[in-house]
């Protein structure tokens, strides 16, 4: 049976089209300190709404944890006018997570589309805390429309913090888009892969599909690469 647990949403801020970035605080509740692994998710409920499920997108080990909302649902609807402050009910958090203390010291492929890239937040946001214990980092990151890569606004920080970001869009129709286009997997010809790498992937099932069969194809064994759940 869930436990639930009262939290207080604090911030709503639009995080790419078609998806915010809601913050709750645990101060206070059994929760803090309860999200232990980069890559773990929670259940949420409003009154009135089926419960629904989130991936933590903030580092463990804080008291405020961030959330990465799909408009579509009438839970995240709820949540989109909910007034800051108000409670919501969350869930400990699940789910095995990243083995992110796997990869001290090696290089590290992160691979995210869409709404995917919440969890590997949370794995580059850990990195950044002690930068120094980890190898070569680079993020690759798909999504269908220039406009819909959340947390945009994070990748200055982790370029400075040597997290190299490669971005691609699949459908950039007309939008003058002049970077990288198709899937994530398209370009990893060029990726060099030292002894030792480890991938974390998340995303669509026909992505993770791809990524897996071209780090399969270049030699990264199947322990290398791993997902949340």
């Amino acid at each position: 049976m869930t436990q639930w647990h009262p939290a207080t949403l604090v911030s709503r801020s639009p995080a790419a089209d078609g998806l915010t970035d809601l913050t709750l605080d645990l101060s206070d509740t059994p929760l803090t300190g309860a999200h232990q692994r980069p890559g773990q998710y929670v259940h949420l409920r409003l009154p009135g709404h089926e419960e629904g499920l989130f991936a933590l997108a903030s580092p463990p080990g804080t008291a405020r944890w961030d959330l990465l909302v799909k408009e579509g649902s009438p839970l995240t609807s709820a949540l989109l006018v909910l007034p800051l402050g108000e409670r919501v009910e969350v869930s400990p958090p699940k789910g095995r997570g990243f083995p992110l203390d796997q990869a001290r010291g090696r290089d590290l492929l992160l691979f995210a589309t869409g709404s995917g890239i919440s969890p590997i937040r949370s794995v580059i946001e850990s990195i950044r805390r002690e930068r120094q214990t980890y190898g070569r980092v680079t993020l690759y990151f798909g999504v269908r429309t220039p406009g819909a890569f959340a947390y945009a606004r994070d990748f200055e920080a982790w370029e400075q913090a040597s997290i190299r970001v490669v971005r691609t869009v699949s459908q950039p129709g007309a939008s003058g888009w002049q970077g990288l286009t198709g899937y994530v997997q398209a370009h990893l010809a060029e990726e060099p892969l030292t002894p030792g790498t480890l991938a974390f992937v998340c995303g669509q099932q026909e992505m993770v599909q791809g990524v897996v069969a071209a780090l399969r194809a270049r030699g990264l064994p199947p322990e290398a690469i791993c997902q949340n759940f």
